[in-house]
């Protein structure tokens, strides 16, 4: 089991080092915890909610051109409403590219042409999506897959009818009011590589992926330590490590697309990657011959004393 974990820790690091930033800089970043601002929310809840409505009409219009000429169904509107303001999800990349940005005694909120980092602004209007969205999302999914009704009336019926986002005007933004902080285009790479294990959340065999530093990764020669494995084991394990930071050091110099990247990466790792599988592989067809040969030996060591 050692083995198996530290093989799809080494495979996931790989690619996932090797198609973003530089080792030495995942190793210097660390992101501050970012929290919404809860205090903001009754001043862009309609603007957030009209967002929303607008969201929900493009992605069913994109939805229904990507499987064409098949019908969507009405649980796929659900699935896209259900997701439309986790940021874990596609569907709510759009809250990426907003900006809160004071004007006078009102919060706008300003789309930028690419998706900005998220910190506390982006955190509160994912909150104020969840506050329009919660317990309406069904709803407003079978409205949408029964009236197929326009844009303009999308939004009065999500923001009106079902939830009262935007039935009174909101409140002036006090004057001793924290600006909040500058938008931050997020780097291209860094965009591309959150698509790529986004994409591969679901995958057998790939559960819980992360992003790891340098540090990290040379101190993974501790990971799943197992008292079990056999001498050889134990001297391939050292070299391991030592290896798999040679071929992260490698993919530093490499130029070219992070489809490139990939590429070598896997390449430089994967037979170090096979020996691991085959003999794990054999320590399992080992121990197999062992427990189904117990039984035999002792039937035979009884049948002896009977005669």
């Amino acid at each position: 089991m050692a083995l198996i974990k530290r093989t799809l820790v080494v495979l996931v690091t790989v690619l996932v080092v090797s198609t973003w930033m530089p080792v030495s800089e995942c190793a210097n970043t660390k992101k501050p915890v970012s929290v919404a601002r809860k205090d903001d929310i009754p001043y862009i809840k309609c603007q957030v909610c009209e967002k929303v409505a607008s969201q929900l009409y493009q992605q069913v219009q994109k939805k229904q051109d990507q499987i064409s000429p098949k019908k969507i169904s009405e649980h796929q509107m659900i699935e896209i409403a259900e997701n439309v303001c986790n940021l874990k999800k596609e569907e709510a990349d759009w809250i990426m590219k907003l900006d809160i940005v004071e004007q006078g005694d009102k919060l706008k909120l300003i789309e930028q042409d690419t998706e900005g980092q998220c910190n506390s602004e982006c955190k509160t209007i994912e909150q104020t999506c969840q506050e329009v969205m919660d317990y309406v999302d069904t709803d407003v999914a079978e409205y949408i897959f029964t009236a197929k009704p326009q844009i303009d009336l999308l939004v009065k019926h999500l923001c009106k009818d079902l939830t009262n986002s935007c039935t009174k005007k909101p409140p002036p933004v006090p004057k001793n009011r924290m600006p909040g902080e500058p938008f931050l285009p997020k780097p291209s790479k860094e965009v591309e590589m959150e698509k790529i294990m986004r994409s591969m959340e679901g995958m057998p065999g790939a559960p819980g992926m992360k992003m790891y530093s340098r540090e990290e990764l040379m101190g993974m020669n501790n990971f799943g330590n197992d008292d079990a494995d056999d001498e050889d084991d134990e001297d391939e394990d050292e070299k391991f490590p030592s290896n798999m930071g040679k071929a992260l050091r490698e993919t530093q110099h490499i130029k070219g697309g992070w489809q490139q990247k990939i590429s070598k990466g896997i390449e430089n790792s994967g037979e170090t990657l096979k020996r691991h599988a085959n003999k794990v592989f054999n320590q399992i067809q080992k121990w197999w011959r062992g427990i189904r040969g117990a039984p035999a030996k002792k039937n035979s060591r009884a049948a002896k004393s009977e005669l």
